[in-house]
């Protein structure tokens, strides 16, 4: 079976491969209204996190926002299938980062630097566009696809321009390996934990919601730099790569406070443009 679903992904691997990005869009709009509109995909979970986050939202508010979360997310799914047979220069086209000297700036003082994007806009492209822009490794962790034929092929596509996959399982491990190593370790810091006890809990689109410790815990143990890195879609199809510094000096701080400038920095980015966030996944499932 594992090698069946495989087969499947790997054609539509190949025919997005071939479709120009104006026949893509064209199946993206009409992902977009399957699962929006026919198959209501978690669309109970997305008016959940809606109308807990945005109590006084307006009807007609909530049904473009709507629209606009199912289009963001089969872009996404479209475009990142697409990316499997994208060249360097296709890449470099449509996703700048635009100050990737900021990274080099520390890399060069002998520093390690964390990334830490999210879930919003087009964040696969984001695994493959850095190493187009810098020469120092980069090592984003990942959690591993049960599927081992889908997981060796993604290892292998998300790698070929320079970024090394390390499994979430070992985050530990590869630390401790790299320690000597200026690099930089990318991680999207947005995902629900699954353990409330060893989260760090702020306050976060105005709701108590948990976040994952291994950012906090691994940055401020190697004393690495940390920097949000903020995705903003330009056009479709197109996007920037922005950072910002959260700390350079995170061992000093008060521990939770990479994790609150984080969600600071995520939550302005939200509010800014909310249909460019994942809010079909269960978010806020942990309590205290």
């Amino acid at each position: 079976m594992n090698l069946l679903l495989a087969g499947i992904f790997f054609f539509f691997t190949f025919l997005f491969g071939l479709l120009p990005f104006r026949v893509l869009y064209i199946i993206s709009d009409i992902i977009s209204f399957i699962l929006h509109r026919v198959v209501g995909y978690r669309k109970k979970v997305v008016l959940k996190n809606l109308n807990d986050c945005f109590p006084g939202m307006e009807e007609a508010e909530q049904k473009k926002l709507l629209k606009a979360i199912y289009r963001n997310l089969s872009d996404i799914l479209v475009e990142s299938i697409k990316s499997f047979g994208m060249s360097a220069k296709q890449i470099k086209k449509r996703y700048k980062v635009l100050n990737v000297e900021l990274i080099e700036k520390y890399l060069e003082q002998g520093r390690s630097v964390m990334g830490l994007p999210a879930h919003f806009n087009n964040w696969e492209w984001g695994s493959l566009a850095p190493g187009l822009y810098t020469n120092y490794p980069i090592i984003a962790l990942y959690k591993p696809l049960t599927n081992k034929y889908l997981d060796n092929f993604i290892r292998k596509s998300r790698s070929k321009f320079g970024t090394s996959l390390s499994s979430i399982y070992v985050t530990g491990i590869t630390f401790r390996a790299n320690e000597k190593i200026p690099s930089i370790y990318v991680l999207a810091a947005d995902q629900s934990p699954t353990n409330s006890a060893k989260s760090y809990w702020v306050d976060f689109l105005g709701r108590d919601t948990a976040f994952l410790h291994g950012p906090e815990k691994y940055s401020r143990h190697y004393n690495m730099v940390v920097l949000y890195a903020d995705v903003q879609r330009v056009k479709r199809g197109h996007y920037t790569l922005e950072l910002s510094l959260i700390s350079d000096d995170p061992k000093f701080l008060p521990e939770g406070e990479v994790t609150r400038q984080y969600a600071k920095k995520l939550e302005e980015a939200i509010l800014k443009t909310p249909g460019s966030w994942l809010w079909s996944h269960k978010r806020w499932k942990l309590s205290r």
